[in-house]
């Protein structure tokens, strides 16, 4: 539908930027623009000429054309509210439907707008093709960014339940503390109480025996208060009667009795009950306290293997708790020791037992779930048969003959040798030994399925210097 306003369109146009005037200024030549557009141009121009008729303006600030500006806004108002009253959106210039749209300049134009001058000779469709091919190329955009929001609400997802995991483990881990912990408590409290016995036995057993020795005085006193006042009473008696009894007095007055001792050792052996204690104590506790050299790491355990409460031992099952996807877990059904070695030697024991399925090994310390296959040391047992696994050598070669199949595998890590070694401890037989080309960290690896894997605790030893 047409303007019916009572100029033309034209008229409200700046002849600059061909768009409704937006505080226009009017110059002495008496030809209007806005401000912004005017300034610009002398900007570009370096001069202050008119961009119609070039006529050099003598103010560098044309006064505002108040009358025109109250046009403008009258013609914005009336077109504004036309096009909110219709269904359509209309051309702001010159109020006709949008019916095709400039590829030029890209935006959507009116048929008056393709004839005049700013579009003219540019390649303009209609409304409907150009909003479907915009359409396709906005979806073909739209794809990737649905997948990248799908693999954020899985990570957001796996988060939600690593977090939920975190609280879980924090409180297994919590038990468990308070559990080892009361172990100690208890052989703390044991052992205070066996060493209190002992001393309270002491001060029974020494207290009776001086005791003993009292009564034992006591009536060795009692002998020599009589026999003395029974030579004083003989004293005191006549001279008659004392000769008559003289010899048996003399008799009586030589004592047989030995000079009384004092208990030897008599005291509480204060000593042996505070002589290093802490350290009497600490030795004793090594018959509870046990040592295992390698030690399992539950985040980088597969779901499908269950660890044991103290992290010794691994085995295979249906496990029912839900762990999150975290980036150490092993894909494959391992798990790996929670310490890489780096230096030194190192040895740890495997019971395997009669299981049908293991792999003993070393990997590298950074190795993920996806390629531990390719680099990896160590010893595969299935299907009866022993296979030598290093890095390029998953083929099954070669294989490792072993005369009688070890209940217990001895695993030893020499960095400094750069050396890996198998053998049966119980058979003291040497099965393997593997060069590493490999100088950073490398973890124990264990693999089983239904059987049990058992890393055997070591016997430790306390040892006192002596000072020459």
């Amino acid at each position: 539908m047409a303007c019916k306003f009572p100029l033309p369109i034209e008229d409200l146009s700046c002849p600059v930027c061909c768009d409704i005037f937006r505080y226009p200024v009017i110059m002495s030549c008496s030809h209007s623009f806005c401000k912004a557009c005017l300034q610009k141009f002398w900007e570009k121009s370096g001069s202050q000429k008119c961009p119609v008729c070039r006529r050099r303006s003598s103010r560098s600030e044309p006064p505002n054309n108040l009358s025109l500006k109250n046009f403008c806004e009258a013609f914005l108002k009336e077109r504004s509210q036309r096009s909110s009253a219709g269904s359509e959106v209309l051309c702001s210039l010159h109020g006709e439907k949008l019916k095709l749209f400039c590829l030029t300049d890209e935006h959507a134009i009116c048929l008056v707008c393709r004839d005049s001058r700013n579009h003219k000779g540019h390649n303009c469709i209609p409304i409907d093709e150009a909003a479907e091919d915009h359409k396709k190329e906005i979806q073909s955009a739209l794809k990737p960014l649905q997948e990248k929001l799908k693999v954020f609400k899985e990570v957001k997802h796996t988060c939600g339940k690593t977090a939920q995991h975190i609280k879980t483990q924090a409180q297994h881990t919590e038990k468990q503390i308070k559990k080892a912990f009361e172990k100690l408590h208890q052989f703390l409290r044991d052992e205070e109480a066996a060493r209190i016995a002992a001393l309270k036995k002491e001060e029974v057993e020494k207290g009776w025996k001086v005791k003993k020795k009292i009564e034992e005085l006591v009536k060795d006193m009692s002998c020599l208060s009589d026999t003395i006042t029974a030579i004083e009473d003989k004293l005191r008696a006549d001279d008659i009667s004392f000769l008559q009894t003289y010899q048996a007095t003399v008799k009586r007055a030589q004592c047989t009795l030995p000079d009384p001792q004092l208990v030897s050792g008599g005291l509480i052996d204060v000593a042996k009950h505070l002589g290093n204690l802490s350290y009497k104590v600490w030795e004793k506790m090594q018959g509870i306290v046990q040592y295992t050299p390698v030690i399992l790491d539950p985040n980088t355990a597969h779901p499908y293997l269950i660890l044991s409460e103290d992290l010794t031992s691994v085995r295979g099952g249906d496990r029912t708790l839900q762990l999150p996807d975290n980036p150490e877990r092993f894909g494959y059904v391992c798990v790996r020791g929670s310490e890489g070695f780096n230096s030194a030697t190192h040895s740890w024991d495997v019971e395997v037992g009669d299981s049908y399925f293991w792999f003993l090994g070393v990997a590298p310390d950074f190795v993920s779930n996806h390629d531990i296959w390719d680099d990896i040391w160590g010893v595969l047992y299935t299907c009866g048969g022993y296979v030598v696994m290093s890095p390029n050598e998953y083929d099954g070669k070669p294989r490792l003959t072993v005369v009688q199949d070890p209940r217990r595998i001895r695993v030893q890590l020499d960095r400094n040798r750069r050396e890996l070694t198998f053998s049966d401890p119980d058979s003291n037989t040497h099965l393997l030994t593997m060069p590493l080309l490999f100088t950073e960290p490398l973890v124990p690896v264990f693999r089983t399925y239904e059987s049990k894997l058992k890393i055997l605790p070591v016997k430790a030893s306390v040892t006192v210097a002596q000072h020459s």
